[in-house]
């Protein structure tokens, strides 16, 4: 690591942080201003890295949406993450039709999956079935999704 993190540079800690897992622009920027760096120094770094191939919201993206379908996640859900984390409309549309493309993703059978790990049934009353719905769209899955995911449990 650092002798002292006064010490580091903007990009020091920015290759520090991507050397774990990916991050977009944004939160590398939110991050650096934490420290008190110039907004000028961040941009010129971030700049640097995304020219360097280092850092890439496209990228990250990708990264995020295939682990979001691994818990479970529907596509509104990941959306809202994605434009939480500052991925642009774009970008975030390319990354979700790149994964659905390559990894064959099927929004209906994960949101059955994702309820058949949680329930065993669609619910014996108005009450259970009700709670089943909430527990798909706190997931991300939209009406349709639920509806099919409930007629096949």
């Amino acid at each position: 690591m650092f002798a002292s993190s006064r010490d580091a540079t903007p990009r020091d800690i920015a290759v520090q942080l991507l050397s774990r897992r990916e991050y977009s622009r944004a939160e590398i920027a939110q991050k650096l201003k934490q420290k008190a760096f110039d907004n000028a120094d961040i941009e010129a770094c971030l700049d640097t890295l995304e020219e360097q191939g280092l850092q890439s919201d496209a990228r990250f993206a990708e990264s995020f949406v295939r682990s979001r379908i691994i818990r479970g996640q529907g596509v509104i859900r990941i959306k809202g993450e994605l434009r939480q984390r500052g991925v642009n409309q774009e970008t975030l549309n390319e990354a979700l039709a790149h994964v659905e493309e390559s990894e064959g993703v099927d929004w209906f059978e994960l949101a059955k999956e994702t309820l058949a790990r949680r329930f065993s049934s669609p619910g014996e009353n108005p009450k259970e079935r009700a709670k089943r719905e909430r527990f798909l769209a706190s997931r991300g899955f939209d009406f349709e999704q639920i509806r099919y995911a409930l007629s096949c449990l």
